[in-house]
């Protein structure tokens, strides 16, 4: 990842690592990563919002990181079924 935006957003994230809990996490809303192409040529994407968190949640990953890392202290996950409960969508613009 090449940049990030100030601006954040706090929803909760699920992974296969924690299969029966959800937890809420802040994540940029817009985030640049460069990558490359099959060629190897350098590729730069922006992704916004829920781009930007899915993408944000996998680098995490391929750096050593869970969720639970970001999460906000004193803010545990919480049982699939009492997020199920929460009613909130993604928000798009």
């Amino acid at each position: 990842m090449t940049d990030r935006s100030e601006e954040t957003d706090e929803q909760y994230e699920g992974c296969l690592s924690f299969f029966d809990v959800r937890g809420l996490v802040p994540r940029p809303l817009k985030i640049t990563v460069e990558t490359a192409s099959l060629t190897g040529e350098a590729v730069i994407t922006v992704y916004e919002r829920g781009l930007a968190r899915l993408i944000h949640h996998e680098i995490d990953h391929l750096n050593g990181l869970l969720y639970t890392a970001r999460m906000r202290t004193g803010v545990d996950p919480i049982p699939v079924e009492e997020y199920r409960q929460t009613g909130r969508a993604w928000a798009y613009e």
